[in-house]
């Protein structure tokens, strides 16, 4: 009760009623000035029975509080604005904008809310902009860490565990044409080593492949591609025809995305596929990038395609991001044809 007594609009109406009856009373005294009896005269008249003194009083505290309202009741309304923006303020909504009506203290003091809120508000966007470009630095610096982590194994690997797995496929081999030559019963287990060790070196192959970079480096998709198919055919037996477009264009991540997903399929076919053959088409027209790698291995089932493996969902997941298409195509004995389409939608951007 106490906190509704103290509002504005009791407060006008307590000020109206003051000057109200001040004023009433220096009236009044001017009246009744040159009589002997002064207030007391008011007493001895009445108006339909009523006291003039009391009626005196009752238009006295109606027309204070009729005024006070009155006065208080715009004032109200622009304080309630002000009361409404700053709890809008207090709940974060910095884009809200008090209405400013009139050229008084309380317009000021709308208007220097307004400023302030436009203030806070740039404030915030650039609060929101230093997080977004803080956590692209520490996903840039947290690539960076596990690149070179990947590049380290990968050495680490190759001149290790890919040299004595080489030489124990070597040695294996020797040790069986010795074997075979003296018609020793232990050659069939020493081909299960061999055959072990060759799919050994062959899942170490793909390893190392995928400890590669991740992405191009500043190269373009064209430059990744050729230094990626030189190193194949110096480091594995299988032949590769390569035919790469010179007239390539494309965005950086449409070009890291398909980099990707080649060394995803590459993998695959070094690590399943035991192919002597791997072509790779690369061309853009207008409309598309058309992305076709054939092998000439041991293929799959349909039924494996349909279910799918972990490497060949990877490649689909990143054809979906860059809008792309991607159509396998396999036969068991006969090898498997890769086919990515990404429609070409760059053009006016570039």
């Amino acid at each position: 009760m106490r906190k509704r007594l103290a509002r504005i609009q009791w407060q006008f109406i307590r000020h109206n009623l003051v000057a109200m009856f001040l004023i009433s009373f220096f009236l009044i005294f001017m009246i009744t000035y040159e009589s002997s009896r002064g207030f007391l005269l008011l007493i001895d008249y009445s108006l339909a029975g009523i006291p003039v003194l009391a009626l005196c009083i009752v238009v006295i505290i109606m027309t204070g509080i009729v005024s006070g309202y009155l006065q208080a009741l715009p004032m109200r309304r622009r304080m309630d604005q002000l009361v409404h923006a700053a709890a809008k303020y207090e709940r974060g909504t910095f884009a809200y904008r008090t209405e400013i009506s009139g050229e008084d203290e309380v317009s000021e003091l709308a208007d220097r809310m307004n400023r302030m809120a436009a203030h806070i508000e740039e404030q915030v966007a650039s609060l929101q902009r230093l997080s977004a470009e803080r956590a692209r630095m520490q996903d840039s610096v947290k690539k960076a860490a596990v690149t070179e982590e990947r590049q380290r194994l990968a050495r680490e690997l190759h001149d290790a565990v890919s040299q004595q797995l080489f030489a124990i496929s070597m040695m294996t081999a020797a040790i069986k044409q010795s074997l075979e030559e003296r018609e020793d019963s232990s050659v069939e287990q020493v081909k299960v080593v061999e055959k072990m060790a060759n799919t050994a070196q062959a899942e170490m192959r793909a390893l190392l492949l995928h400890l590669r970079p991740a992405h191009l480096e500043g190269k373009s998709l064209h430059e990744g591609v050729e230094q990626l198919l030189t190193e194949l055919k110096q480091k594995y037996q299988i032949r590769i025809q390569v035919k790469i477009a010179d007239d390539l264009s494309m965005p950086k991540g449409i070009e890291d995305q398909l980099f990707r997903m080649v060394q995803e399929a590459i993998s695959n076919v070094l690590r399943h596929a035991k192919a002597s053959l791997l072509e790779f088409d690369l061309k853009q027209t207008d409309k598309e990038v058309k992305l076709k790698l054939i092998d000439n291995g041991v293929g799959f089932s349909e039924k494996a395609v349909q279910q799918s493996s972990y490497g060949l969902q990877t490649m689909k997941e990143r054809m979906n991001e860059i809008g792309g298409t991607l159509h396998i195509v396999s036969v068991p004995s006969k090898g498997t044809q890769i086919e990515a389409n990404i429609p070409v939608t760059w053009r006016d951007e570039q």
